[in-house]
C-alpha cells in the first residue's frame, strides 16, 4: 500500500525538517567550535528489509547512535559515524589524537552520544513548535553491533502494510579547510507520517511560518 502525497506536501515537509535541522546545526556548532551545515536531500519510501540490509552493512564498519522520537510521533534518528568521522571529531572536540580501530573508547562514545543528543534534541524541539505536537527525543543509545534491527522494531512493525518513511540527511561538518560528512537517517512509522500530513493539510504552513 502507498501513501498519497503531493509534490507541494513533500516540499513543505522538507522545509519543516530544514528549519529543525538549522537549529540543530547551531547547537552542534557550539561544541564543534566551527561551522556546521545540515541539509535534507531526499525523502524515500523503502521497504524495511532494504533499510535494515543497508544498516547491517554500516554496522560492521561504523558506529551508529540511535535516539527515538516519542510522544505524539513515533520515530527514530540514527547518526552513522565512520572511522574518519570519529578521528576528526575526537581531534576537534576532545583534543585527542587517536586512531579508531573498530571500537570506541569511553570518551569517544560519550562524545558521539552527546552529538546525537544535541542534534536530535534541537531538531525535535523545533519540529514540535512548528507542528504544535507533543514530542520529545529519548536519551541516545549506542546499540551493540548486530542488535540494531531489534532496536528498530517499533518503526517497522507498527503498520506492516505500509512502508516506513525514511529521510536521508547529510551533515556537513566543516573544520578549517576540511569537510566531514556525517550521514543522519530519520525514520517515521506510517501512522506518524499520516499525522504530520493531517497537520499540514489543516492549515496554511507558509502563512503560519512566514
Amino acid at each position: 500500500m502507498e501513501l498519497q502525497i503531493s509534490d507541494l506536501e513533500k516540499d513543505i515537509i522538507k522545509e519543516i525538517l530544514n528549519i529543525g535541522l538549522a537549529r540543530a546545526a547551531d547547537s552542534f556548532a557550539s561544541i564543534s567550535r566551527d561551522r556546521v551545515l545540515l541539509k535534507v536531500p531526499s525523502m524515500e519510501l523503502v521497504s524495511a528489509a532494504e533499510v535494515m540490509g543497508n544498516l547491517t552493512k554500516f554496522e560492521k564498519s561504523h558506529e551508529i547512535i540511535q535516539s527515538d522520537i516519542k510522544g505524539d510521533f513515533n520515530g527514530t534518528t540514527l547518526m552513522v559515524f565512520s572511522s574518519r568521522h570519529i578521528d576528526k571529531l575526537s581531534e576537534v572536540c576532545l583534543n585527542m589524537q587517536s586512531s579508531y580501530e573498530n571500537a570506541l573508547n569511553e570518551m569517544q562514545e560519550s562524545l558521539l552520544l552527546e552529538i546525537s543528543n544535541i542534534i536530535t534534541g534541537a531538531f525535535v524541539t523545533q519540529m514540535a513548535n512548528i507542528l504544535k505536537a507533543n514530542i520529545y527525543g529519548s536519551p541516545p543509545s549506542h546499540p551493540k553491533k548486530g542488535f540494531l534491527a531489534d532496536s528498530m522494531q517499533h518503526i517497522f512493525t507498527s503498520n506492516p502494510l505500509f512502508q516506513p518513511i525514511i529521510f536521508t540527511v547529510v551533515t556537513h561538518f566543516t573544520n578549517f579547510e576540511e569537510l566531514v560528512e556525517l550521514p543522519l537517517f530519520l525514520f517515521f512509522d506510517t501512522n506518524t507520517f499520516v499525522k504530520i500530513l493531517d497537520i499540514i493539510r489543516s492549515y496554511n504552513f507558509y502563512e503560519q511560518n512566514s
